[in-house]
């Protein structure tokens, strides 16, 4: 006897799935997201079926197993590749997920543009572009097309893969998988059950094939990848492409990989003819070079290389109610925190103050490296008073006021001297670590107090 098909109620933010309709998500938050969705049922012959004869596969000796030099892809796009881990793997599924208008399609033609021209046939799956509207995407930032690469504007996975078999393409990029469908789901595209059903049908071509594939994700109203989160386990990458929409810096970040770490980052630039990259970020995203009050640099390690940045704060007298706390580009908590640290240990009330602080150049750190920075930059508004020479300040601030180390603080040293700095400020241990090799000051502090004394006097 048939199973009734089964009814599910999700979310379309987020992908959350519930036994119920109620009127909010609680997990994402959003009210009137949550919708019925019907799920066809498996049918247990053919269930057990695929447990008994699913795979060629047996249990081997781990000791026994030969490792597989993987020969990596070029992008044409080294900031890219640096994300990815040196290059795009073979048989790898990467998930790639951005705003709207950030770029992801953008960059993701230029890479498909080249990995075209250089290594053979590639599939540009579109689900929500005609091939006209790509077509004049990859004028502008391509010039010259490959007769290498294809478009297809298609939604159904079916038809989709029948194209791969007929191609046969090194490079699949689907965009997006919001918009994919099968028909051995029964529910509508974007719900949970295609995007898992979809999704698992790219795993198994990309792992038989040995062929790369790109998949474009969308994001929720806070910023998080649309859809059930089970996807990004099933897959290699998780990567993130983020900016602020008045500026042209866009930040690619590796959440996930298999192949490389996870501590990544890869610089572009939007402009008209596309992406362009940006090796010296730190260079870009510090302007100014005078000593300004309120203004303080500070750098965290990203991957392979150490980014500097400028951290300003403004304290001004409260007019009317409870003061403000506004941060952008660190945490709030860690603002809160950084304040009741410095009213404690440093002796400065900011009781009846508004205190604003930015990362300038749209930076989001999560890094707590910053935290001196932070100190100094709301010390030197609040006292009015700025350093006497260009000083880099680098440590992670304790809730008893002492400076705990930081990792790669050598480097970061280095960097500051190649970029013109004339003193570090690093937690004792750091700086008692450090054995010099470059043209810059070095000042160690125990604690927060330490700290604002060498920053005054550098």
């Amino acid at each position: 006897m048939a199973k009734k098909a089964k009814t599910v109620f999700m979310c379309t933010e987020c992908g959350n799935e519930y036994t119920a309709w109620q009127g909010q998500c609680s997990y994402c938050g959003s009210w009137n997201t949550i919708v019925e969705h019907k799920v066809a049922p498996v049918e247990e012959a053919a269930s057990d079926t695929r447990r008994r004869l699913g795979g060629g596969s047996r249990p081997v000796r781990l000791g026994h197993v030969g490792t597989h030099d993987y020969s990596r892809l070029d992008s044409g796009l080294s900031e890219l590749d640096r994300v990815l881990g040196g290059g795009i793997v073979p048989g790898s599924l990467t998930l790639i997920s951005g705003e709207p208008g950030i770029g992801k399609s953008t960059l993701i033609a230029q890479a498909a543009g080249r990995v075209a021209e250089k290594y053979g046939p590639v599939l540009y799956v579109s689900g929500e572009e005609s091939e006209e509207q790509v077509k004049l995407r990859a004028d502008r930032v391509l010039g010259k097309i490959s007769d290498s690469l294809y478009i297809y504007p298609e939604t159904n996975m079916e038809n989709i893969m029948a194209a791969c078999d007929e191609i046969k393409p090194c490079f699949l990029i689907v965009d997006s998988i919001q918009t994919m469908y099968s028909a051995a789901a029964d529910s509508v595209a974007g719900s949970l059950t295609q995007i898992r059903e979809c999704s698992g049908q790219l795993i198994r071509y990309a792992k038989n094939h040995d062929v790369p594939v790109f998949i474009v994700a969308h994001v929720t109203k806070s910023g998080e990848l649309a859809g059930p989160k089970t996807i990004e386990h099933m897959v290699d990458t998780v990567l993130s492409f983020s900016g602020e929409r008045d500026r042209d810096l866009r930040i690619l970040r590796s959440f996930k990989n298999r192949f490389g770490t996870t501590d990544e980052i890869g610089a572009f630039r939007m402009t008209s003819e596309g992406m362009i990259e940006v090796p010296d970020l730190s260079g870009s995203l510090v302007e100014s070079s005078a000593c300004e009050e309120g203004s303080v640099i500070s750098a965290v390690y990203e991957g392979s290389r150490p980014v500097f940045f400028e951290i300003q704060a403004l304290v001004s007298r409260a007019n009317v109610g409870f003061a403000r706390r506004t941060a952008i580009g660190i945490s709030q908590n860690r603002l809160n925190m950084i304040l009741a640290v410095l009213e404690k240990k440093a002796g400065i009330s900011l009781l009846d103050y508004d205190v604003y602080v930015n990362v300038v150049g749209g930076m989001n750190t999560g890094s707590t490296s910053t935290d001196l920075a932070v100190a100094l930059a709301i010390y030197s508004s609040f006292k009015s008073r700025a350093s006497r020479s260009r000083t880099v300040a680098v440590g992670e601030v304790g809730l008893t006021g002492n400076l705990r180390s930081v990792p790669n603080a050598d480097r970061i040293v280095q960097e500051a001297a190649r970029l013109g700095y004339e003193a570090v400020i690093l937690p004792e241990n750091n700086a008692r670590q450090y054995h010099g090799g470059a043209d810059v000051k070095v000042t160690g502090a125990a604690n927060l107090t330490d700290a604002i004394g060498a920053w005054l006097s550098a």
